[in-house]
């Protein structure tokens, strides 16, 4: 049994299939200085090529995983624009007299080396997409095939050095069981595409396997614990066999729960939304049961494009959402970029701390007439459903008031024009910086709800950019800083008499329950996938039972109690749920 880490949960077992490596036969020769100029035309073609492949790719990719995941492919494409990258490929060519694809692998080497000598894990996985982009050009340079997979009905699990995002999106998983890599780790896209396609995958086996696994052995990986075995006895066969049918079987349970209300066995209703970024997020949601859109991440609206949506375009999707949602509501977040989201065609500054910099609102409140479009899109469809706005990372009332400003204005517009609008239409706010839980009891006098984005709450409370794999184990939701800033937002609503929702992640980890049953939030939004699992455990659960493990939380001073306690309450009580038939 081999530790690596368990980069995407799941257990599978069956035989390896392990992708060749990479391997380029370049040319010695100088190109002559006359045909330079045919050399850069063989270059500008290979990266037009690759481009549109990798725009393909992207498109299928997200008729499967949606939007999120996809955009993984605007960092290929955003290489194959760099000019930096480029400006060191064409002067190897201008200066050293070499073919394209020489100029283009050691390009892509010399990169790869810069990346692999920085400390920081996270910035080390970003080397494979410089490899993935690079190979996928000196593929068309040199006429050379790709690397392909097997094509059989066979499943198997694949084994690779590194496994590329141009990889990953071509495999089919239903012949994909798991997957194991030598290089990566949680934060690789390939690991985020596997989570999204629900392939376990074991990252990080570098220089830990006595031999190399060959195509043909018998295997057992779990994405769980980020364990593999190779070739195992039968008991350790049949061991994970049962593992992986309980896991199969569970699944198959906590479908037959999705029209089943979410409350606990005292009788206390939990209102369980999603967390959408896309229509077929939304389609996944709802047959999941969702009780509405608690977050609606509306710039993947805005991504995939080469200029802003339209009003109406915008419209047009506002009012299918709400449609389709019915009488629950769909909470519409206003456009929330900077950070690590990014559009081609909208120049954000260069900045040493981007999380901490020109984003979201603040983007909003500075680029006016673009804010404008979007408030009146929202406004327009708002007659079509329950629809509720929202403003992301505010931190003062100051922004706050005057996002409520240019609201008013579009209001205004929509009037002289005569176009209805819910003028009744709930305006609420993002509690995810440290500012906004100090002054939460002074904006709760200014909104009509709170949702609290726990993801960014954690990492601003605590100084831990989750990302990097080096403080990644400083990223503690259950800190005693965390879970007083939580309670702070919630009580300071509550004396408002205004609403608070949670729409983080901490809302989808089934063992935080306890914690919104003793402050009294009733209202969770998650991922679709996260839905059906919170939902079990709300039927498990007796909220008498969990306030007594959350008051004492609330008193830890260590994070591991919180996490001790909220995990054996979780084991104690989650029980198959088994459902009856006249329900």
């Amino acid at each position: 049994m081999i530790k690596g880490i368990g980069a995407a949960a799941g257990v599978a077992i069956g035989k390896a299939f392990v992708l060749p490596n990479w391997e380029w036969s370049m040319p010695e020769t100088q190109v002559n200085p006359v045909d330079l100029a045919k050399e850069f035309e063989r270059l500008y073609e290979g990266i037009r090529t690759s481009k549109d492949e990798i725009e393909f790719i992207k498109k299928e990719f997200r008729e499967v995983v949606g939007p999120e995941e996809s955009s993984i492919f605007d960092a290929h494409l955003a290489i194959l624009e760099d000019p930096v990258f480029m400006s060191e490929i064409r002067g190897i060519i201008e200066r050293q007299y070499k073919a394209a694809e020489v100029a283009v692998k050691e390009a892509i080497d010399h990169f790869v080396a810069m990346f692999d000598l920085l400390d920081d894990e996270y910035m080390k996985e970003r080397a494979v997409d410089i490899k993935d982009v690079g190979n996928r050009l000196l593929k068309h340079l040199l006429g050379a095939p790709e690397v392909t997979l097997p094509s059989d009905t066979k499943p198997y699990i694949l084994v690779a050095k590194e496994l590329s995002p141009s990889q990953l999106a071509h495999l089919n998983p239903n012949y994909v069981l798991g997957i194991i890599t030598m290089a990566g780790g949680k934060t690789s896209h390939s690991s985020i595409m596997a989570r999204a396609l629900g392939i376990p995958l074991v990252a990080g086996l570098e220089n830990k396997l006595q031999s190399p696994i060959q195509t043909g052995d018998f295997l057992i990986i779990d994405g769980d614990n980020g364990y593999l075995i190779i070739n195992p006895d039968e008991a350790t066969t049949q061991h994970y066999s049962v593992v992986r049918d309980r896991q199969r079987e569970k699944r198959a349970q906590l479908e037959l729960l999705s029209s089943v209300e979410a409350m606990t066995k005292d009788r206390v209703r939990m209102r369980l939304a999603s967390n959408i970024s896309s229509v077929k997020e939304l389609d996944m949601a709802l047959k999941y049961g969702a009780e509405g859109v608690g977050l609606f991440r509306t710039e993947f609206l805005y991504m995939d494009r080469k200029s802003f949506p339209t009003e109406e375009e915008q419209y047009e999707v506002y009012k299918l959402v709400a449609e389709k949602v019915g009488e629950h509501p769909v909470v519409i977040r206003t456009l929330d970029i900077g950070g690590d989201k990014h559009l081609d065609y909208f120049q954000l500054p260069e900045e040493e701390n981007p999380f901490l910099g020109y984003r979201a609102i603040r983007i909003c409140l500075d680029q006016k007439e673009m804010f404008k479009t979007q408030l009146t899109a929202i406004l327009r469809a708002s007659v079509h459903g329950n629809i509720k706005l929202m403003f992301p990372m505010i931190s003062s009332i100051e922004e706050v008031r005057e996002a409520k400003a240019v609201l008013e204005e579009v209001k205004q517009d929509l009037d002289r024009q005569g176009i209805p609008y819910d003028r009744k239409l709930p305006v609420g706010i993002m509690i995810e910086v440290p500012a906004a839980v100090m002054i939460a009891d002074f904006l709760a006098e200014e909104v009509d709800f709170f949702s609290i984005g726990t993801n960014d709450l954690v990492q601003y409370v605590l100084a831990v950019d989750r990302m990097n794999e080096q403080i990644a184990h400083l990223y503690h939701p259950y800190h005693p800083a965390v879970l007083r800033m939580i309670r702070t937002t919630v009580e300071s609503a509550k004396a408002a008499g205004i609403g608070v929702s949670v729409c983080g992640e901490l809302a989808g980890d089934e063992r935080s329950l306890p914690l919104w049953l003793e402050l009294g939030v009733t209202d969770l939004s998650m991922s679709p996938q996260a839905l059906l699992k919170v939902k079990h455990r709300t039927l498990n659960t007796t909220a008498s039972e969990a306030r007594e493990v959350a008051k004492q939380c609330f008193r830890n001073r260590e994070i591991a109690e919180s996490e001790k306690q909220l995990t054996q309450f979780l084991d104690k009580h989650i029980i198959q749920y088994v459902m009856k038939s006249d329900a």
